[in-house]
């Protein structure tokens, strides 16, 4: 059975629409895989030495099992970012004669398997090797070795219990980020200290290998309640199941002053307002505005004029980056139905122009107070806007025509990456870096009211080919339509 699961997972990524996009990102992944893998081989080698110079009056096994409660602390913290329980299409199989357990056990198993456990290992056992080249007993470095892979085991299914537990709730990773810094807090203060608590476990465990059991037997609680938490969810039920709640209603009739594009600002805005995903956009819009605080008051950055072009482009284009990104896929839940209606293609893309240049006036009228720091700082703000409202605007229009991944709306927004393909990671390129070179090379070859010009003068090309641009863009989705249709349809 697992041997036909790995067909089927194999079958799905190369039959899946975004196949090609996909692979482009995974051959990335691995380069930067193999640099890490390398990196981590390197280090294992060396930190025996490194330790010893460090410290020289102490034993650099006791020193760095001393440091293991910060790697176990800094390994939570990334896998809850980065690490997502891996996928598998399970649907199709519910009507089959499967063993739900066996496909829970599956994608558990395949979870044991993410790099995250992999690359601790690369500089585990270098550094074991070298103790025993030290004369540290072989059997004292091999039970702290299978310890290290118990742990690590250990933070792999915690991780996915407090991602379950959390899956429900906005802004999920403060509880975390709280509870870490706490812990941080007691061992830095030296009111329980967490560093001693770990390093004499670890320490007792290779004096007595059968204190290996109390890690595993936790181990083995994380496993089976994370088989209970996915078992629970594998049934067609599930996916019937609806939330009953009261949804606040406005007519929005300021919308109807745009006219035949009202109707699709409106299903935006309700968009936005209601499901969980994009509704972060207008949060984020507030960790825009107050980016430049981060620079501006700092006596480093005043010096650095040419970082205003940066700052600028951010800060009045936070909701633009941030939510024209993925044009159209907040659709794509009913995007089949929407292209089957009798509407103009060109109508729907409008709407999302101009609600995004609504966000950049807005974001640039709410930063003037920035001039506290400096006019340049205003004047760099106002070109960046420009630029925004005429190039960015519709780079990332036409971007969003080679999306071809399906968005959940009613999943969490923080630290999501579903739907993200390889159109997000490259649009930073014409989005950020195009701007600031642009800005950097007027600035230096002639002065900051020339890098302020140019900006403008960008924009306002943009601005005055707008339609024409406009046009292009439309035959570019209508050309891609059905291919869209196609994607959205599947899961991801």
């Amino acid at each position: 059975m697992i041997k036909h699961f790995i067909s089927l997972e194999w079958k799905s990524l190369f039959r899946s629409a975004s196949f090609g996009k996909s692979i482009a990102i995974k051959i990335l992944m691995v380069f930067l895989a193999i640099y890490f893998m390398a990196t981590f081989l390197i280090l294992g080698f060396a930190l025996f030495a490194i330790l010893k110079k460090t410290f020289p009056t102490e034993d650099p096994f006791l020193v760095l099992n001393g440091i293991l409660f910060y790697w176990i602390l800094t390994d939570l913290m990334m896998r809850f970012f980065l690490q997502k329980l891996p996928v598998m299409s399970v649907k199709p199989l519910l009507t089959l004669p499967i063993k739900k357990s066996k496909m829970v056990h599956f994608v558990l198993g395949k979870s044991a398997l993410s790099f995250f456990n992999f690359l601790p290992f690369f500089a585990v056992i270098p550094f074991g090797f070298m103790l025993v080249a030290n004369d540290y007993e072989p059997s004292k470095v091999i039970t702290w070795i299978f310890l290290m892979i118990v742990v690590t085991l250990i933070i792999n299914f915690l991780n996915f219990i407090i991602e379950s537990l959390s899956a429900e709730t906005e802004l999920s990773f403060l509880p975390l980020i709280a509870f870490t810094a706490i812990l941080f807090g007691l061992n830095y203060f030296n009111i329980v200290s967490f560093s001693s608590l770990i390093s004499n476990f670890f320490i007792s465990v290779t004096e007595n290998p059968l204190f290996v059991l109390i890690p595993m037997a936790l181990l083995g609680a994380l496993y089976y309640y994370n088989f209970k938490i996915l078992r629970k969810k594998l049934y067609l039920d599930n996916s019937l199941k609806t939330k009953n709640q009261e949804v606040k209603t406005s007519d929005l009739a300021w919308t109807k002053r745009f006219g035949d594009i009202a109707p699709f600002m409106q299903l935006d805005l309700k968009l936005i307002w209601r499901n969980k995903r994009p509704r972060s956009s207008v949060f984020i819009l507030v960790i825009g505005l107050l980016y430049g605080l981060f620079f501006y008051p700092q006596p480093m950055y005043r010096d650095l004029v040419w970082i205003y072009g940066f700052i600028g482009i951010f800060v009045t284009g936070i909701f633009l980056i941030n939510f024209g990104q993925f044009i159209p896929a907040w659709d794509s839940g009913y995007y089949k139905m929407l292209m089957s209606q009798n509407l103009k293609y060109e109508q729907y893309l409008r709407s999302k122009f101009v609600l995004m240049i609504m966000s950049v006036i807005i974001m640039f009228v709410l930063s003037i107070p920035y001039v506290y720091f400096g006019w340049k700082i205003l004047l760099a703000h106002f070109a960046a806007a420009v630029y925004n409202v005429g190039v960015n605007s519709h780079v990332i229009l036409f971007a969003g025509s080679y999306n071809r991944k399906k968005i959940d709306l009613t999943q969490r927004a923080a630290f999501n990456y579903q739907g993200t393909g390889a159109v997000q990671w490259l649009l930073g390129i014409p989005l950020m870096l195009l701007p600031v070179a642009i800005f950097v090379v007027f600035y230096l070859l002639i002065n900051f009211e020339a890098g302020v010009a140019s900006l403008i003068a960008c924009g306002l090309l943009g601005i005055a080919f707008h339609q024409k641009i406009m046009n292009l863009i439309t035959k570019k989705y209508l050309a891609s339509k059905y291919i869209m249709i196609d994607a959205f349809s599947q899961d991801n």
